[in-house]
């Protein structure tokens, strides 16, 4: 006789499927809550105070139109900003106080 298995992801949506609907939707979105909190003060303490407020107002606008991508545009941008920022500081100069790059 073949043993039949699932998957934990199967596991989980029948428990979740079984369970009443208003408690996994309170616990769905207290959880969701904590974690944007806890990005929100890692965004504020990582990242200059108008970056900042940049970064929350993509991740506002994400949630509110369902486009994750115009938060991902938001961070894209600071890493391309950090990149030339740090490009632009490791460029050395040659003996004729040319700028070259090494």
């Amino acid at each position: 006789m073949k043993k039949v298995t699932r998957s934990i992801l199967q596991e989980l949506n029948s428990v979740a499927a079984s369970k009443d609907n208003d408690y996994l939707i309170d616990a769905t979105a207290n959880n969701i809550i904590n974690s944007s909190i806890n990005l929100f003060e890692l965004i504020y303490r990582t990242y200059d105070e108008d970056t900042a407020n940049e970064l929350e107002r993509r991740f506002y606008n994400s949630i509110r139109s369902a486009d994750p991508r115009k938060f991902k545009r938001g961070m894209t941008k600071i890493f391309e900003s950090r990149r030339n920022n740090n490009d632009q500081s490791t460029g050395s100069t040659d003996t004729m106080g040319n700028g070259t790059r090494g």
